[in-house]
Formats: structure tokens, sequence, C-alpha cells
């Protein structure tokens, strides 16, 4: 499998024991047939019979679709359902490994069902837990042997998406950690290494995407449908937040948010929206309820994008210096036909028939409009210039109708949908991808991760186009800490403080 690491292995080797899974719902059930598949004897527990049953069945309908879809033949599904038994003998016990809880996220709940198992294990045995929002080093502390308690998260659906966060507690040994992280290797999925704290990776990097959509509504910025739109079709994101979150569901999106928040002691940076407090308490809880951000409901109207006409083509571009980011710009123009490009020193502006285009830096149209003494249209991040089908545009307030309609003529010119976004801070893709690296560079700088381990676990699980630690390289550090305090100086807020780790290494490279 493509960017997986061996690197956090030490010179551990990938578990050979039997395993347990405590919890045979969807998680649990699709964890055990990965374990299975990867050739171990595997026992599914739960608090029933029935509830095992219901999770058989899942796995024998999983494996059955791989066959009806020619990815698995019918001996190997067959091979795989003989080794997920229940129940567990005493006998069978001493020859367990690996012990992986996936029930409900209750703290006094995983106690309970490891405590009432751990004596019966093996000295050697690892207990792992799969939660994606409790403290693994309290539930460690809460069992007999917590140098051998581990977080193994996977992400829903478990055998599908590769990526595994190896979780380490306080006091978890690291060739525990590395045997985990080996097992998961062998097992086909793409481990990373991260330390205890509120999120771990993913679910801790992850809240700008939310956070600043979320604020950007409030603000009036721009449709749902818009701001998903400009994500996806400028921002490279498969998905664009507002369709994540109906997809999620409100209601655990909040709840992760509000967890994440409280967990770090309500730091400004993970506040939850009262936009989306709202939703929920409506029963607006996205895809499952009928209806969120957008109306799932039948003979519900099309969802619209707000777009701007592009009729005003072009006649003179002069390109004033290095447009940063944007400089891919540059090769389209030149391929304009009946348009004359000139190039000069500058301070990286875009001049359409004299009007002045900028790639937003964190400040509005406006405040730049009056820094420059003239009338200013921004436009926002693009992952990539030359492919992308859709860029988003803001006016400052001293700019006329028609200063827009030259900036959407010059963007429909190279072939782009435009969307015009109201004048905010940072616009749309821009702050969200600074606040992605800049939550990324706080979780390397705090030691929770590799920087390579944070990009992997952004793209392996949940699917970013790109890791932010290489973006914010990409796009260069500097414009990435200039982006995130301006957008402090225009909110007066600790939410958007720049990392330690972005400042030291803008300032290395001066």
């Amino acid at each position: 499998m493509a960017d997986q690491d061996t690197s956090g292995t030490g010179n551990a080797l990938p578990l050979n024991k039997s395993v347990v899974v405590i919890g045979a719902g969807t998680m649990g059930s699709g964890i055990a047939e990965v374990a299975a598949a990867a050739g171990h004897t595997v026992y599914l527990r739960d608090a029933n019979d029935a509830a095992v049953e219901r999770g058989l069945g899942m796995i024998r309908a999983s494996l059955d679709k791989r066959v009806a879809r020619g990815k698995l033949d019918g001996a190997k599904r067959d091979e795989v359902l003989t080794r997920i038994r229940s129940p567990l003998s005493d006998d069978a016990m001493a020859e367990v490994g690996l012990v992986i809880e996936v029930i409900y996220e209750d703290l006094e709940a995983k106690v309970s069902a490891l405590s009432a198992l751990e004596s019966q294990l093996p000295p050697d045995a690892i207990v792992a837990t799969n939660t994606s929002s409790l403290s693994v080093t309290a539930l460690a502390g809460r069992l007999k042997r917590p140098e051998r308690v581990v977080g193994m998260h996977f992400f829903n659906p478990a055998t599908v998406l590769p990526l595994v966060e190896v979780v380490s507690g306080h006091v978890t040994a690291p060739e525990v950690a590395q045997t985990i992280f080996a097992t998961a290797l062998a097992w086909g999925k793409t481990p990373v290494h991260c330390r205890s704290t509120p999120g771990f990776i993913v679910n801790r990097v992850a809240r700008p995407f939310y956070g600043e959509a979320l604020r950007l509504l409030q603000e009036q910025v721009a449709s749902p449908a818009t701001l998903d739109a400009v994500m996806r079709e400028s921002g490279g994101f498969r998905m664009g937040p507002c369709e994540l979150m109906d997809l999620i569901g409100h209601d655990v999106n909040f709840a992760v948010t509000r967890s994440v928040y409280q967990a770090f002691f309500d730091d400004p940076r993970y506040k939850p929206s009262l936009m989306q407090k709202d939703l929920v308490d409506a029963g607006w809880l996205g895809c499952k309820s009928g209806r969120g951000f957008f109306d799932y409901r039948e003979g519900a109207s099309p969802v619209v994008v707000d777009e701007l006409g592009t009729d005003m083509n072009p006649s003179v571009v002069r390109v004033e210096g290095d447009l940063g980011p944007a400089q891919a710009l540059v090769d389209l123009l030149a391929k304009l036909d009946g348009v004359r490009l000139e190039r000069t020193a500058g301070d990286g502006l875009i001049r359409v028939d004299g009007l002045a285009l900028s790639l937003t830096d964190g400040r509005t149209a406006t405040e730049r409009a009056a820094v420059l003494g003239e009338a200013v249209v921004l436009f926002d991040l693009a992952l990539d210039y030359t492919s992308c089908g859709r860029i988003a545009i803001a006016a400052a307030a001293q700019a006329s109708a028609d200063d827009v309609q030259k900036a959407a003529g010059l963007f429909g010119a190279l072939g782009k949908r435009v969307s015009q976004l109201a004048d905010v801070p940072g616009m749309l893709v821009m702050r969200t991808v600074a606040m992605l690296v800049n939550e990324g560079a706080e979780a390397v700088y705090q030691g929770i991760a590799s920087a390579d381990s944070v990009d992997a676990a952004m793209r392996k699980g949940v699917n970013y186009p790109a890791g932010p630690m290489a973006w914010g390289r990409e796009i260069g550090l500097a414009t990435v800490l200039r982006t995130v305090r301006n957008l402090g100086a225009s909110y007066g807020e600790d939410r958007y403080r720049g990392s330690v780790w972005l400042q030291r290494e803008v300032q290395a490279a001066s």
C-alpha cells in the first residue's frame, strides 16, 4: 500500500496470536473481519449472543459483497469466516495476544468491559481501545497493566479506510506501540504514531475544516452550497464542509467539537458553533434526519450554487511582481487569446484593465483597498490554479459592480466558474487551509505526532487532497503565518494565534 511507513515499528514484529474483539457493532465487526482476513483467529464478543450474531451477519454480508464484486473468491471468504469464533474458552484465552475494545464512548463502560477480561489474559497480551475521543492514559490508569494498554483507532468503515492511529498513553511501553504499529501495517493499514491528547491527530487537526465554515456561515458569507462548491472545486477537497457535516450528523460532529473544546479547557481554537447547536436543537441532523444544511426529503428543491456571469473579457492584464502561491496563473494568462499580458516589478498584484486583483492574505479586501488607496478585488487560494474549476472572489467596499465583473471576466476567460463571497478576512480556502496547517504545526510542536504522521493521518483518515504540513510548505509557511496573524488582527481573538512551530520555521528561513 502506498504511503506506508515502516519506521514506526522499531524492531517489533506483528502479532501472530489470536485476537479478541469486544463489541460486535459496525466498527467491531469490521475490525474483526480485517484481523481474520490477515490470518488471525478472532473471537468476537458482545453483551449478548444476539449482538454477536448480528455482527457475524455483517461480516458475512461484507465478505459476500466482495465476492460478488470479484475482489475475493468464495474459498477465501469461507476461510476468513472459519477464523471468526465465539465464545472464547479458557484454553483459547492462553493464545490471545491482542484485545481490541470497540464499545460505545463511555470511560466507565470501557473500564468495566476490559477489567472483566484482563485478569484472564496472558501477561504479555496487549489491550487496545478503539476510542476516538477518550483519554488512553485515563483508561490505562484504571487497569492492572497500564503499560500494555494502547489506542488503536480505526476509521469507519474499518474494512475500507486505511488509517489507524496508534495512540500511546502516558505509560504505554514503546515496544507495545511499535508492535501495534507493525500489526496494523501487516493488516494492510496505514498506521501513524501519536500521543494521547484530545482528538488525537485527525479529530483535532480537522476542527478548522468545520469551524471556519460554520463561522463564515454565521457571518453570511455565502450559502452552504456555494461554500461547498468552492472547497471542492477550488480547494480540492472531496466533500465540502457543509455536506460532510450533514453526512456525519450534526449531533455527532457537534459532540466531538464540544468534547475537544472542553478537553482543552475551553481553548478558543476549538470553540463550538451556535449555528450548529441550533441545527442540533431543531433536530436537523443532516442526511439521517432528512434535513441539515441541505434538504434531503423527497421532492426537495435542487441545490443551487451562486455564480457570477463572466462575459466581460479582459483586454490588458499586467502582472506586478511574484504572485506567490498563485504564480501558476501567469502561465494561464500567457495563453489567453486577444489579451495583452504585461510583466513588471511590484507587490504581487494582477491588474485587469486597471483593476487591482490580489490573492487574499487574511485581511479583507476593504482593508487592502484602504492600504493601496484604490479599489481591490481579492481571489481565494486554490489547490491547483491550472486544473481547478472554480475561483472565489471578494470585493472591497470601494469596488464597483464593474470592478467585480472585470475580475469575474478574467477568471471566466481562464475557464473558471466564479463565485463571489462577502468581504471577510481570509476568504474561505485560504483561511481554512492556513488554520489546518497551524493546527497541524501545533500538534508537531507539542510532540503529539510527527509532521509526516499528521500528513498521513489527514490524507488517509479524512481524504484531504494534501497533508497540512506539506500543503503549508507548498504555499509557503510565511504565507500561512501571515494569514493567521491577519485573521487574529481582524477578529481580535486568541483563536487565530500562530503556532510557535510556524513562527520558528519562518524565522529560520528568513
